[in-house]
């Protein structure tokens, strides 16, 4: 979550005290005893609402060995329950059951031959074939994408969900008069999960990484990048998962994950448009209310070791070069934080940014180039990032010089307040005209109450983002944009780099 967006998007409600009071009479918020948090805000200007729900769980937590796994369960769930998404439940679960003991007895016949060179290796085709045989039974109860068509057919719009480093979200909306039909179909899917066609899908998302991934070089390189640039923490993993880890997934490791992270308390969601705060408490109790409470997950607790010195990623390709420079940063709880975002204004803000003006207009020697002040994520401490292209005929190290000559002057020169007013009135302004949907909104509220736990955070922090000032953002630079913490990646062609 960028927080210096939301609390630069809602300061036209700070501008008059009586806004404020009218926007926060506007939510209302209510926690389940089950530990399920819920705001509402009311806007009645046309029949529609917004539903966003919040999993406080996301790549970081997957289980070592098994990444991909939180990805694997955003996928899982718009599979159905045991209502929904099955021709015949009581068949088709004897079959998902089948297909776990196929499997059971396929992976200890491969475990044996690995661990014993005289093992019987004519056994595992056989296996294999039993287990697809399996799989194909079980689908055949399935009735396919029922789930999804229901929200469709019922007027839903923007049906879809993220797997990030800090977090899986779920989101659509509907016809205010399809409210109660939502409150059913969110909290049966975590109230009765189906893990039908598991291992389908686990072979569409081994493809998703083949293509979003192995096939792009960016991909590529971002995947060494990180690698690289973190070494202990979890977020050096990619989301989608290793190769390896996603092809042995098993149903039961999504099942662990859920029980374990799909706790109500780790879960927050909220509604935004014509509603009536009454009611979606009453259908808030009604559905979600049977979710048993279960103890929150811990976090995680590797911490990434200081770095000592700079670190370089390399993967040659003969397409664009590119690079990829970060820099170590702490986490959104930090005192400076508000300070990070607001250098990435004045670095990476369009045409105006001085990446932007220095690199491709002035001097042309880069296609793109721009920052992005919290990478992977924002939970943990991670990167500050900036990414160059350079244009036809240019170098990448003659982008780095230039590079490095703007970040220089960043650290040597207080920026002159003409800049630092320009960078937060223009991301005001481009925040403001992304916040006009109730979807917005509603990631918004979702977002701030998960990472702060309160969503009136995003007005308490309006007080550190207006007190930055040019000294902030030199004293900042000089300590986080060293050598000693940067690391680099590029894709190259030959012996350009």
């Amino acid at each position: 979550m960028k927080r210096f967006s939301i609390i630069l998007a809602l300061c036209p409600l700070l501008a008059n005290a009586q806004n404020l009071k009218e926007f926060e009479r506007k939510v209302t918020e209510f926690t389940l005893p089950n530990g399920l948090h819920f705001t509402v805000c009311e806007r009645h200007e046309a029949p529609v609402i917004s539903f966003h729900t919040y999993v406080n769980a996301g790549a970081v937590d997957d289980p070592e060995g098994k990444t991909g796994l939180a990805h694997m369960f955003e996928h899982m769930a718009f599979k159905g329950t045991p209502t929904i998404g099955t021709k015949n439940w009581a068949l088709e679960k004897k079959a998902l059951e089948e297909v776990e003991r196929a499997y059971d007895v396929l992976e200890a016949a491969r475990n044996e031959e690995r661990n014993k060179p005289d093992a019987d290796r004519t056994r595992i085709p056989q296996l294999e074939a039993a287990l697809k045989a399996a799989i194909e039974k079980a689908s055949s109860y399935v009735e396919p994408n029922l789930y999804p068509r229901i929200i469709e057919e019922s007027g839903g719009v923007g049906l879809n969900a993220g797997t990030a480093e800090d977090s899986t979200e779920y989101f659509y909306n509907l016809p205010e008069n399809k409210m109660e039909l939502w409150f059913l179909l969110e909290s049966a899917r975590f109230l009765h999960p189906v893990f039908r066609d598991f291992y389908k899908e686990r072979d569409v998302v081994r493809e998703e990484r083949r293509m979003r991934t192995e096939s792009d070089p960016q991909g590529k390189l971002m995947e060494t990048f990180q690698a690289t640039a973190i070494m202990a923490h979890p977020y050096r993993r990619p989301p989608v998962g290793w190769a390896s880890d996603i092809e042995n997934l098993r149903m039961g490791d999504a099942e662990a994950f859920f029980n374990k992270y799909y706790v109500p308390g780790n879960i927050n969601i909220a509604i935004v448009g014509d509603v009536k705060p009454a009611e979606v408490r009453r259908l808030a109790e009604k559905y979600f209310g049977p979710i048993a409470k279960k103890p929150l997950p811990s976090p995680v607790v590797t911490v990434e070791p200081p770095q000592d010195g700079p670190k370089m990623a390399q993967v040659e390709s003969p397409s664009q070069p590119i690079e990829f420079i970060g820099y170590k940063r702490p986490d959104q709880h930090d005192k400076d934080d508000a300070v990070f975002d607001v250098i990435s204004g004045i670095l990476s803000s369009g045409r105006t940014g001085l990446l932007y003006r220095e690199l491709v207009r002035d001097q042309k020697l880069a296609l793109a180039a721009g920052a992005d002040a919290a990478f992977p994520g924002t939970k943990y401490p991670g990167l500050f990032l900036f990414y160059l292209v350079p244009s036809l005929g240019k170098t990448l190290p003659e982008n780095e010089k230039a590079f490095y000559g703007v970040i220089d002057r960043l650290r040597k020169d207080p920026i002159d307040a003409q800049t630092l007013a320009r960078v937060k009135t223009k991301t005001r302004a481009n925040l403001i005209r992304q916040l006009d949907s109730n979807s917005g909104l509603a990631r918004l509220l979702t977002s701030a109450y998960a990472n702060y736990g309160d969503w009136r955070k995003i007005f308490t922090d309006l007080e550190d983002v207006e007190k930055v000032t040019a000294q902030d953002v030199q004293r900042v630079a000089n300590q986080y944009f060293t050598d000693k913490s940067r690391t680099s990646g590029f894709l190259f062609q030959g012996a350009q780099k």
